[in-house]
């Protein structure tokens, strides 16, 4: 007699739900759920091998697959546990399949703690495996190793859709590299790595795997998902529970084709024609380096692209958007077997390259410069290896966003732009998912932020639900991106996601989801861009603000470079017009220039220079920075013999003065006695002499016909020392503060207003700077409550006070240092030169804070309500009042090479040369310096900086262009040379 699977009359929604949810659990009842029945008949492989790489200077990208395979791998067992952090072990692989599983789904289960990749044994890279999440082994059964969602790991490799029989012994090889997903914390995701982990192998075995019930264990979970995540108010979620409970009954019962008919019914009920679309757009956010360092990443991108391949292949409906051309270049470098099957996916358009630059960088550090070239090298790449540019700039994951982005995109013909970190701001909700953003110069570009606010979704119900609710231009588009993927450590879409995808396509109670490309996606939204509101300037992230300071040497090493890459290409630039240099020879320097911002532009990306990674990326990112900068003297040197004539007509060596800026520049320089042919003004130490020279724009001058500038003088008045020149005069305290600034023959001061105000310029203040979890990246609103000036008599740090230690004609320098604390310290020189129209003040630290923030503040007395902060190829200006809570949100901004704070006919610009974190209030700035955060570099910062920055003041609003041009010279001195010129 058939049983009756009826429900009962009276349905308590908890139990059910909850019983639905036990039925497919992977750790409650699996003696009698359905997960038990997933794998019919397990075993462990017949053989297991091990051989671990050598530590030292041959890493993995040394070694050759069949280097490898020649080495003495010894028998082990499973339960090992393998180390050192960061070290690769390789295992091979010996299994035979047995004859009563003929015409079976086969399964080979590798579980381990550390991230793997599955080679055949003629060396082709088949599939990463991913720790972390719920592990799943046939004969172990299932084991939390990690605090990831449970399909975060991926576990199995599909032997055989349909075994064969044979008997032919299966051979491979899986390399594993000692490192989680996210590296290995010792307390937590972003704490510094445990150098002690050990990483356990858990299980390798072979399964058959029941299609049926991996089908059934596939719709009940999202029915589930329905029931959940639509509530009990939702008439479908009701329906959604019923159909799920009636298939287990219908299971329980021994009718499992009649249960997937209930589902296959339930899914089949269709949405209307006016449902809401979302996108499904299959993705792989891998940080080019972060809590690993670049090696790795080079691993990650191998691992999580070749299981993308198998589910390209698996999943026709699928495609797949990938950025990032530096890793393209990697994986055809390491892969080639694999960068030739993504070739052909690519001109399948299934597997697709999007953003169009090299890394995904950070947003806001980066020179106008180098966001050229991230886009120049990246669409170069792209249409090399793929006869394509990208028209969609892809930048899921950084901390703001620059207002220059719209200009430069366009001309690089990209026209659209996608991003979701906007949701992370903390202070306020930004107003649109879609919208038209302007730049600075006024072009536009049309920007799509997921409202999922996520680019590792899961294809949950909860999920394209929020996409719909959390909308914020509902009635204005009709469709949404969806990116689905595991990302950040890598790792991308899963079999499970797809198949849930299938379910959802089109089910009434959810919206409608399809699988689109992103160009298919943007030519939707572009239909309905007239509906969109538009969105002026930049994108400020009201988060992750305490990356403008973090590692410090890093944006000092990038700004150096940015400015010798500038320089050195000059020179290039000059030779090729002269044509004296051989093209053979000229073409080589072209490629090193370009390998060395390749350097450069790798460092950009978003979790190096904003210091937010592991202490051994930087030790990466300084070689990188040297071999960039080593390329940069090679090229200058041998263009050196080129620039003014033929070297083998060379007789007598004359020094030349070289400007590189495209304006004439004044400078005092430091030269050697012998070298010098001019009148010496003044003694800069032993055989060294200071001389005023000036320079044509893109030009040269002879040093032996110098400047005789009007002198700078210093003196002092009422316990304050008076430095003053042509264009400035200033009075600076005992303890280094400047007290009273004008421009020379003005009787305006910067610091003080006649019965109102009375401030001081170089004000050295110490704040706490304790985040909420963020470490490297944060600094919150409240650290400004804490701020302490040392360089006062009340502050009760040793200073050693003003004294003077050149006084003129050319150069007048004060010196003076402080103790921060038991462990820190600060010297500073204030020098100002005959030529100069700015203070300069030279800072060497010794830092060795922890959880402190160090700036400088210019307490003036003008009435601004904008300050002015230099960014790519402009400026941008912020409020420096809190009227509203966006103004508010901005308490501490990113900047480059100057800030500006005017009124009509007075203003104060600070300049530097390697600093990018400012705050502006009221009529205050102040500079950032360092930071001490502890993660996820306990190290970071620690040690000795030199810095500098500088005081200029000007005649007010109008005078910016001279301001940026200072800032310029403040970075880029004139370069002394020999040579014969006649």
């Amino acid at each position: 007699m058939e049983r009756d699977v009826t429900a009962s009359q009276h349905k308590h929604w908890r139990t059910t739900q909850e019983r639905v949810e036990k039925y497919i659990s992977d750790n409650s009842f699996k003696d009698v759920n359905l997960r038990g029945k997933l794998y019919p008949k397990a075993k462990e492989v017949d053989r297991l091998y091990h051989w671990e790489l050598p530590l030292g200077e041959k890493t993995w990208e040394n070694w050759t697959f069949k280097s490898i395979t020649i080495q003495d791998f010894k028998p082990i067992k499973t339960g090992m546990a393998f180390g050192p952090l960061w070290s690769t072990h390789w295992f091979k692989v010996e299994v035979n399949i047995p004859e009563d599983w003929i015409q079976q789904e086969v399964w080979l289960h590798w579980v381990s703690q550390g991230e793997a990749m599955l080679w055949s044994a003629k060396g082709e890279p088949l599939q990463g495996f991913s720790p972390g999440g719920v592990h799943l082994s046939p004969l172990k059964g299932a084991k939390r190793t990690g605090p990831l969602e449970p399909d975060q790991s991926r576990t199995d490799y599909m032997l055989s859709l349909c075994w064969s029989g044979s008997q032919e012994t299966q051979i491979f090889y899986i390399e594993m590299a000692c490192c989680g997903m996210f590296g290995a914390g010792a307390d937590g995701m972003i704490s510094p790595p445990d150098e002690d982990s050990v990483f356990q192998l858990e299980a390798v075995e072979v399964s058959t795997r029941d299609k049926l019930v991996y089908k059934l264990l596939t719709d009940i979970d999202v029915l589930h998902d329905m029931t959940v995540s639509l509530g009990s108010n939702d008439l479908r979620a009701h329906q959604a529970l019923y159909a799920a409970n009636h298939m287990i009954n219908t299971i329980i019962s021994g009718n499992y084709s009649q249960a997937s008919q209930i589902a296959d019914t339930f899914f089949g009920k269709r949405n209307g024609d006016l449902a809401h679309t979302v996108a499904m757009i299959g993705n792989c956010h891998i940080d080019s380096a972060w809590l690993w360092p670049y090696s790795e990443t080079k691993r990650k991108c191998a691992r999580s692209w070749s299981s993308t391949v198998l589910l390209l292949e698996e999943y026709p409906e699928m495609k797949f958007a990938c950025s990032q051309a530096q890793q393209f270049s990697w994986v055809k470098l390491h892969y080639p077997k694999l960068y030739d099957k993504i070739s052909l996916l690519v001109k399948a358009k299934r597997f697709i390259p999007v953003g169009g630059t090299w890394v995904e960088m950070d947003g806001l550090i980066p020179s106008g410069e180098s966001f050229m070239r991230q886009f120049l090298y990246g669409q170069l790449f792209f249409k090399r290896e793929f006869g394509a540019l990208c028209k969609e700039f892809w930048l899921p994951d950084t901390f703001g966003y620059s207002a220059q982005f719209p200009q430069i995109c366009k001309n690089f013909g990209i026209t659209r732009f996608l991003t979701q970190k906007m949701s992370w701001s903390l202070f306020n909700k930004f107003p649109h998912h879609n919208f038209i953003w302007e730049g600075l110069d006024g072009s536009t570009i049309l920007a799509h932020f997921p409202p999922g606010d996520s680019y590792e979704l899961r294809v949950r119900v909860k999920e394209a639900v929020r996409t719909i609710n959390n909308l914020q231009d509902k009635g204005r588009v009709s469709t949404s991106a969806f990116l689905y993927g595991h990302g950040d450590g890598g790792g991308g879409p899963t079999r499970n996601m797809l198949e849930r995808s299938r379910r959802l396509r089109d089910v009434d109670g959810c919206p409608r989801m399809e699988h689109m490309s992103p160009s298919a996606f943007f030519e939707r939204l572009e239909t309905e861009q007239h509906n969109l509101c538009r969105w002026v300037g930049e994108l400020y992230l009201e988060l992750h603000n305490g990356t403008y300071t973090s590692q410090a040497r890093t944006k000092k090493q990038n700004r150096i470079c940015e400015f010798s890459l500038r320089n050195t290409e000059i020179f290039l630039a000059v030779v090729a017009v002269k044509g004296k240099m051989k093209k053979e020879e000229l073409l080589r320097h072209q490629d090193k220039l370009h390998d060395a911002w390749e350097k450069v532009l790798l460092n950009q990306f978003h979790d190096v220079i904003p210091g937010t990674s592991i202490g051994l990326v930087y030790h990466d990112a300084d070689r990188l920075y040297k071999e960039a900068l080593a390329s940069t003297e090679e090229v200058q040197r041998a263009c050196r013999p080129f620039l003014f004539e033929d070297p083998g007509k060379k007789k007598n060596g004359e020094m030349v003065v070289i400007n590189t800026l495209p304006w004439p520049m004044r400078q005092v320089m430091i030269v050697e006695e012998e070298g010098t042919q001019g009148e010496v003004q003044q003694s800069a130490g032993e055989g060294q002499y200071y001389v005023a020279v000036e320079a044509p724009g893109i030009g040269w001058s002879k040093l032996s016909t110098p400047l005789t500038p009007p002198k700078v003088t210093v003196s002092l008045t009422n316990n304050c020392y008076i430095l003053e020149n042509q264009y400035m005069k200033v009075q600076v305290n005992r303890f280094g503060q400047v007290e009273s600034l004008m421009v020379a023959g003005e009787s305006q001061d910067v610091f003080r207003r006649e019965g109102t105000h009375a401030g001081q310029g170089n004000q050295l203040v110490l704040f706490d700077d304790v985040p909420l979890y963020w470490d490297a990246w944060d600094t919150m609103d409240y650290h400004l409550e804490t701020g302490r000036v040392l360089n006062v008599k009340e502050s009760g740090c040793e200073v050693n006070e003003v004294e003077v230690v050149q006084s003129g004609p050319l150069v007048v320098r004060l010196k003076w240092a402080l103790k921060i604390s038991e462990v820190s310290s600060i010297t500073q020189e204030i020098e100002l030169s005959a030529v100069s129209p700015y203070l300069v003040f030279r800072c060497k630290v010794d830092w060795h804070e922890s959880h402190k923030f160090l700036k400088v503040l210019f307490n003036t007395a003008l009435l601004a309500r904008t300050a002015a902060f230099d960014s790519q190829f402009g400026f941008v200006e912020r409020a420096t009042h809190c009227n509203t809570s966006w103004d508010s949100a901005k308490f501490e901004v990113c900047g480059h090479k100057w800030a500006d704070l005017s009124e009509l006919s007075l203003g104060m610009a600070v300049l530097n040369d390697c600093k990018y974190g400012w705050t502006a209030r009221g009529s205050t700035l102040m500079l950032s310096l360092l930071r001490s955060p502890k993660a996820p570099d306990a190290k970071c910062d620690m040690g000795q900086h030199t810095f500098s920055y500088a005081l200029m003041p000007h005649k007010g609003c109008g005078d910016k262009t001279r301001v940026q041009r200072c800032a310029y010279e403040f970075n880029s001195n004139l370069a002394l040379l020999s040579t014969s010129v006649r």
